[in-house]
């Protein structure tokens, strides 16, 4: 009689290969995904070893976090950009790596072009050299973000060492709201666990709600697993699951589809396995949630006010409160509607995938963005961008007063022209409000999802959406 497992401990058994004499596991990396900011240095690193890339078939590329997305033709004004571009191209020629390059018109931010492609599948071991690589979790995948040597280490023996986490399963019950998104839930689960609440777990999401999510809901929600301090962050592949990845050009075809559907099924935590922590929510207490601080746990409800670090008493949390309210420059005790914006984003690998332009487009017709904010809509890849244009989603944006872009992580993390100026405040779908994160020092990030954003582009200051487009259940 086998033990009933969770899906963390049958993806970890079976990828690993051996235990390390300091206590960590080897790990097989079934699926390694690149892109041009994190790799240079580990292929580097691999050429002075006299290595070669080991399952070259096992790497995807793209290019997404230096890419301006209002220039295409190259070569690109920022020479640093130019130069990262062709390094890539070089590296991913020279050892034989699938490159999801501009030209191929499959480039994206490497969170959505590997589940768009079916590059992610469930019962696998992903890494990347990128934080937000738990997006991939949503499809019952165990997904790490890695540094630059560990990136070499995947490249030249198709493993990482890595210590074995805890598991904490967080169920998500009942139903949400009208109005109520995957990234209210998430900022609405590290609101409460805190953004070192994770550490040394992966984090199961599970309930009804999250039976009920779309796999583009679910990728919102693992994406910022790691904002919470986990490691990992997944959901159980289910029918929602395989549905999405039917047919999608990496996906299994013909008589290996059923097989393949029959082993990710086994991979699902089995009912009755030990989780090393339950935490249950209830999904009708979360509220549309706005970050007022500088980090994504500093977060409200819309009709919450900015916390008085006055009326706190542990000193650790006052000072950080103070911090925040002084780098913010907003009030203790204000309601953090009626917030003055400059700038609204929509995009970033958290939120810039097709449905999330669907629902802002539906609400946003015939409105107009507010005089004096400056309102940029950026595609999570060319196919999404194909996609919305092919609806007529562009036209819609625009016509509202937002610029459409070409496809980029753009003003998620400014490592391209698209950046605040000076102290701008900026309505983010985006995943971190951290310190100058939006590429200028003193700029000012608040955290909403994509129709939060809309309402405060319209409105011209943070604004409860349910309000501003009379948001009801369907």
């Amino acid at each position: 009689m086998f033990a009933p497992k969770s899906l963390f401990e049958k993806v970890w058994d079976a990828h690993s290969v051996r235990t390390l004499a300091n206590g960590q596991t080897q790990l097989l990396v079934g699926t390694h995904l690149i892109h041009e900011v994190t790799s240079p240095q580990a292929f580097g690193m691999v050429r002075d070893l006299g290595l070669k890339v080991v399952m070259p078939h096992r790497t995807f590329a793209t290019v997404d976090h230096i890419v301006p997305t209002d220039q295409v033709v190259e070569p690109y004004r920022d020479t640093l950009a130019q130069t990262m571009m062709e390094e890539l191209r070089k590296n991913c020629a020279e050892f034989g790596i699938t490159f999801f390059d501009r030209a191929t018109g499959k480039q994206g931010i490497v969170h959505i072009v590997g589940p768009e492609q079916g590059i992610t599948q469930p019962g696998t071991t992903i890494a990347c050299g990128d934080s937000h690589t738990s997006t991939h979790g949503a499809f019952g995948a165990i997904a790490f973000g890695i540094g630059t040597t560990q990136i070499r280490d995947v490249l030249a023996t198709q493993t990482m060492a890595l210590g074995k986490l805890k598991v904490r399963r967080i169920n998500v019950t009942g139903r949400l709201r009208a109005g109520v998104y995957a990234k209210d839930v998430i900022l609405h689960i590290i609101r409460v666990l805190g953004v070192n609440g994770g550490t040394g777990f992966a984090y199961e999401y599970g309930g009804e709600v999250f039976d009920r999510f779309t796999m583009e809901e679910r990728m919102t929600v693992c994406n910022m697993s790691i904002e919470g301090g986990a490691r990992a962050g997944y959901v159980n592949p289910d029918e929602t699951t395989f549905a999405y990845l039917k047919g999608r050009p990496y996906a299994p075809k013909g008589s290996a589809w059923e097989g393949a559907v029959a082993r990710w099924q086994g991979f699902a935590s089995d009912a009755g396995c030990r989780y090393d922590d339950v935490v249950n929510f209830n999904g009708t207490d979360i509220a549309p949630t706005v970050t007022w601080g500088i980090n994504p746990g500093q977060a409200i409800a819309i009709d919450e006010t900015i916390p008085d670090p006055a009326k706190t008493v542990i000193i650790d949390e006052k000072s950080s409160i103070e911090e925040a309210l002084a780098y913010m420059k907003l009030s203790p005790g204000a309601p953090i509607k009626g917030t003055k914006i400059d700038v609204a984003f929509i995009g970033s690998c958290t939120n810039g995938r097709l449905s999330d332009f669907q629902e802002v487009a539906k609400f946003i017709r015939g409105r107009k963005v507010a005089a004096g904010v400056k309102a940029i809509a950026v595609p999570g890849s060319q196919i999404v961008g194909l996609q919305c244009e092919h609806l007529g989603l562009d036209k819609i944006l625009t016509e509202a007063g937002f610029e459409w872009r070409a496809a980029g992580c753009s003003m998620c993390l400014a490592m391209n022209p698209d950046k605040l100026i000076g102290d701008q405040l900026c309505a983010s779908s985006s995943n971190r409000n951290f310190k100058g994160r939006q590429g200028s020092p003193t700029g000012r990030t608040l955290l909403m999802s994509p129709l939060m954003v809309a309402a405060a582009a319209v409105t011209g200051s943070v604004a409860d959406a349910r309000e501003v487009f009379a948001v009801s259940a369907d």
